[in-house]
């Protein structure tokens, strides 16, 4: 008798990688590898980004402050089939609850990090200048920001962008 042969393969992601982010990353492999066990591994301790890295099928999510023995631990478990989670930042997770900007309010604010003009933010998004400055207040209002900076800063701080 032939036993079936199991393959399991694993990914450590970052939340910054060299072209491109480790978010958008985990979702690759969750879509072309549907076994795949990611376990994202960063110094990103926002609740928002635990959020979307598990939106995005990432099985584990590990702050690099942990001890050596913890992560190799975490490690392991992702690839026994468990889930392994920060446990204060799950908290803060559940606690902040989710993004209140719509997905189309996100990509015009993170589009706005660099600081450039409207009417540069429109063209790039294929937008008009007046429907990028009503995502831009609507975003700013939702997050009690005074300025489009402040809005961005207050939603990478939560990790929303």
């Amino acid at each position: 008798m032939t036993l079936p042969i199991m393959y399991c393969f694993g990914a450590l992601l970052d939340i910054e990688m060299p072209g491109g982010d480790g978010l958008g990353a985990a979702a690759e492999l969750a879509g072309a590898l549907p076994d795949v066990r990611v376990v994202i591994l960063t110094t990103f301790g926002r609740p928002g980004y635990l959020r979307r890295a598990m939106e995005s099928g990432a099985r584990g999510f590990v702050l690099k402050d942990a001890p050596a023995s913890e992560l190799a631990t975490a490690i392991r478990r992702v690839m026994a089939g468990d889930r392994v989670l920060d446990p204060a930042l799950a908290a803060a997770a559940l606690a902040e609850g989710e993004s209140p900007l719509t997905p189309r309010e996100t990509e015009v604010l993170g589009a706005a990090r660099g600081g450039a003009p409207v009417a540069d933010l429109a063209g790039g998004l294929h937008l008009s200048s007046g429907t990028v400055r009503n995502y831009l207040s609507s975003a700013m209002q939702k997050l009690g920001a005074h300025s489009r900076a402040e809005a961005v800063r207050v939603a990478e701080d939560k990790g929303w962008l």
